[in-house]
């Protein structure tokens, strides 16, 4: 990452938000590839998380920080190239009993600027309110979110859920989140697993083979 953009990761991890909202609008001037600083904005992301485990930053940080990083994508949105329509519909929400919703933000923004319709759960989804989901929408995929080593089971409680109500075979299923990994990803029965927001859309697309 250039330092241009560790700048901006830096600023946003040190709460800075006057200085990352007007770097984000400079480098917009600039013509900077949107989708670039969306990624230096997730590294900062992931600097404040980590200075959280190492007990060096607090909640009220983690929600500060979250509320710039939200701030700053609003404002870059507009930057942002859409492409064609009717690519698909996803179904997105981060699993029951975990309330954090940066990484799905994130994941359902770059699969609507790719031109899938999208369909926001919202945090702390149950298995069934997924499984209305399919029901009520129809969706192509459903992709579920966990950030935290116990609701990742959750992923899996869904699945098997998904399997007794015969719904299973209706979609197709991507996981992603902090703790999990494509072999859990295989392990849990799932089609597929993003490891950020950029791979999230290159696996829907080739799920869906379009």
């Amino acid at each position: 990452m250039s330092s241009q953009f560790e700048a901006l990761a830096t600023a946003l991890s040190n709460l800075e938000e006057e200085k990352v909202l007007e770097t984000v609008r400079s480098m917009l001037n600039k013509g900077i590839d949107p989708k670039d600083i969306i990624n230096a904005l997730r590294e900062g992301m992931d600097k404040i998380g980590k200075m959280f485990e190492k007990g060096e930053a607090f909640i009220a940080d983690l929600v500060i920080a979250a509320d710039i990083f939200k701030k700053a994508v609003e404002i870059i949105k507009p930057h942002l190239k859409v492409v064609e329509r009717g690519k698909g519909r996803v179904v997105i929400g981060t699993v029951e009993g975990d309330i954090h919703d940066i990484g799905k933000n994130l994941v359902a923004l770059m699969l609507e600027i790719s031109g899938y319709e999208i369909i926001d759960l919202g945090v702390d989804v149950s298995a069934d309110k997924f499984a209305e989901a399919i029901e009520k929408y129809n969706p192509d995929v459903i992709g579920m979110s966990a950030l935290m080593t116990t609701t990742m089971l959750n992923q899996k409680k869904i699945i098997e859920e998904l399997k007794k109500r015969g719904l299973r075979n209706r979609v197709k299923i991507i996981v992603g989140g902090a703790p999990t990994t494509e072999a859990w990803a295989r392990e849990i029965g799932a089609d597929a697993w993003g490891s950020d927001c950029f791979d999230a859309v290159k696996k829907v697309r080739e799920l869906l083979g379009r």
